[in-house]
């Protein structure tokens, strides 16, 4: 039985992807063995993301935890960024995570994944290898040879890594399942036929949200809410073992 008087709590964990320590934080829920959710983030960004601390919020809330990260040369989880970045690398250190969170006693066996731009990426390429029951993915490219890349002088982001990192992902979709897609229509970086192009591919059960005026960030609260909302109720659906 669930002690409802015990709180969610948050364990700093730092584990190993090749020859690389990354760090993370594991929310947990007052909830024996619960299912859990592997959050990846984009390309620039890391484990802080606002959508994730939110999202592992609404999943405690469900009785499932969530685990945020930062994926190799990000955050906390230092090396060179522009050296080691890549998708397959991000997919090594998705999977790394994923080994570390089935290998303790207490978590449940079904795991979803999450991800934002690149992390949505990441988290459709390796889907397949990591059997993942239930996906979420924001604003995720299927390739990169398409994709609005920033002003450089304007953000002081460097161009290299969009020069490093080609990729296509558009022949691991087919027998991918569970899938809910959210994407803006206005999005700036990413064009929302990429979203069209994965629910084509993808297999039942699938959704797709369309954000009107929509941009790459999220930044609308309405959107917001509404993302959180559904992509909590799609996690608690697909994972939670009574509901299967």
């Amino acid at each position: 039985m669930v002690n409802s008087k015990r709180d969610s709590v948050s364990e700093a964990i730092v584990f190993e992807s090749d020859e690389f320590k990354l760090k993370g934080y594991l929310h947990l829920p007052p909830a024996p063995s619960p299912p859990f959710v592997i959050g990846c983030h984009g390309l620039f960004s890391d484990k802080n993301s606002p959508k994730q601390i939110e999202l592992a919020r609404q999943c405690n809330r469900l009785n499932m935890a969530y685990f945020r990260f930062d994926h190799r040369g990000c955050g906390e989880s230092t090396a060179p960024f522009e050296d080691v970045t890549s998708l397959n690398k991000r997919c090594a250190d998705l999977k790394a995570a994923a080994n570390m969170l089935r290998a303790r006693n207490d978590l449940g066996n079904h795991m979803g994944l999450f991800g934002s731009s690149m992390g949505g990426s990441v988290c459709l390429a390796a889907a397949g290898d990591l059997a993942a029951r239930a996906i979420v993915t924001w604003a995720a490219p299927i390739r990169s040879t398409d994709l609005v890349r920033p002003q450089t002088q304007a953000t002081g982001v460097s161009d290299i890594p969009f020069k490093r990192n080609q990729f296509d992902i558009s022949n691991r979709l087919a027998g991918l399942s569970h899938i809910l897609i959210f994407h803006g229509d206005a999005d700036e970086t990413v064009p929302l036929p990429h979203a069209e192009e994965i629910y084509a591919h993808v297999t039942e059960p699938k959704e797709l949200f369309i954000f009107a005026l929509g941009d790459h960030r999220m930044s609308r609260p309405s959107d917001q809410q509404v993302f959180q909302r559904e992509a909590a109720r799609w996690f608690q659906t697909h994972l939670q073992p009574e509901k299967n």
